[in-house]
C-alpha cells in the first residue's frame, strides 16, 4: 500500500501580528510549524501502514525553508519527503496550489507507485478554507472522503475503504474503492512520538527537492499569481469585545437559588432571549 500525506508548513498562529498600515500578516521572526490538522492525517497514515504495510510519502509544496517540515515528520516515521518548491508557485490560491500538488502526487504515483490513499487535513489554519484537498482529488478523479473521523478498516483485496465522517447532527459510515483522498479531522488521534531511530534516519534522509518542471508540471499559466483568480483583499485582526464579565454572587445560596440568580443575570442582559427560548419549546 503506498499513501501519500500533503502537509503543510504554516506560521504559529499563536504569534501572528497583522501589520497595522498594510493589514497583511507579518510573518517575519514568526516561527514556523507544520499544520496541526495535517498531524491528524499523517498520524492515519502511520497507523494504516503499520497494520497493513506499504510506504508513505509526505509531500510539502513551499519554500525552500519547508524542508523543515518535511524532516520533521520523518521523524514521526514517514518513509519518504518530497519538497515541491519553485519561485512560480509564489502567491498561489487554493485553486493553483491544488492544481501544483495534483501534478506531484501524479509524479510521485509514477515514481514510487500510485497511491492508494492521499491524506490531507482538513483545512490549514493561516487559511481555513478547506478547499485545497478537494480540489486534488477533483484534478485527479479520485473519490473524496471529507471530515473522516476514525478508519474502520480496508480491504485490499476487494480495493474498499470503510471510514467514520462526522456530519451535522451525527456519524455517517460509509465504504468506497479505492483510490481515495481523505481529509482527517481534528481530535481523531494524537500523533506519536518518533523513535530515536526514526530521529537519526530523517536527519540523513535526503529530501527530494522538485520545481515545477520536475514535477511534470508544463502549463505556468496556472501557477502562482497567475493561476490565482482569488486575491485576498484585506487582513485583520477582530476587534477586542469592549463587554466585561458580569460577576454574580452566589454564596450563601442554595443551588437553586444560584442557578436562578445566573440565569436571570442572563435574560436581563439579553432581553429577546428569553422569548426566543419560549417560542422553540413551544414547538416541542
Amino acid at each position: 500500500m503506498h499513501i501519500v500525506v500533503c502537509i503543510k508548513q504554516v506560521p504559529d498562529s499563536a504569534q501572528i501580528r497583522v501589520h497595522p498600515v498594510t493589514n497583511t500578516i507579518m510573518r517575519q521572526g514568526v516561527p514556523t510549524i507544520i499544520n496541526p490538522y495535517d498531524l491528524f492525517a499523517l498520524e492515519a497514515a502511520l497507523a494504516l501502514r503499520d497494520k497493513h504495510g506499504g510506504e508513505v510519502t509526505v509531500l510539502c509544496m513551499g519554500p525552500p525553508m519547508a524542508e523543515d517540515s518535511l524532516r520533521k515528520a520523518l521523524t514521526f516515521g514517514a518513509d519518504r519527503a518530497v519538497l515541491l518548491t519553485d519561485r512560480f508557485f509564489a502567491g498561489s490560491d487554493t485553486l493553483a496550489t491544488s492544481y501544483a500538488l495534483a501534478a506531484a502526487i501524479a509524479k510521485i504515483g509514477e515514481t514510487w507507485g500510485v497511491p492508494d490513499v492521499v491524506f490531507t487535513g482538513k483545512q490549514t489554519i493561516d487559511g481555513d478554507t478547506a478547499q485545497v484537498g478537494p480540489g486534488i482529488a477533483k484534478r485527479l478523479d479520485l473519490r473524496q472522503l471529507t471530515y473522516v473521523s476514525r478508519i474502520t478498516g480496508i480491504d485490499q483485496e476487494q480495493g474498499e475503504i470503510t471510514v467514520e465522517r462526522r456530519a451535522e447532527g451525527g456519524v455517517q459510515v460509509l465504504k468506497t474503492a479505492l483510490p481515495v483522498l481523505i481529509t482527517m479531522l481534528e481530535g481523531t488521534n494524537e500523533i506519536r512520538r518518533g523513535s530515536l531511530a526514526d530521529a537519526l534516519k530523517a536527519a540523513r534522509a535526503e529530501v527530494v527537492t522538485w520545481n515545477a518542471a520536475a514535477a511534470g508540471i508544463t502549463d505556468m499559466v496556472k501557477c502562482g499569481l497567475r493561476g490565482s483568480p482569488t486575491v485576498v483583499k484585506k487582513v485583520f485582526a477582530p476587534t477586542a469585545r469592549a463587554d466585561k464579565a458580569q460577576l454574580v454572587a452566589t454564596q450563601d445560596r442554595t443551588a437553586a437559588q444560584a442557578a436562578e440568580a445566573l440565569i436571570g443575570a442572563i435574560l436581563e442582559r439579553q432581553p429577546g432571549l428569553e422569548a426566543d427560548l419560549r417560542r422553540l419549546s413551544a414547538g416541542f
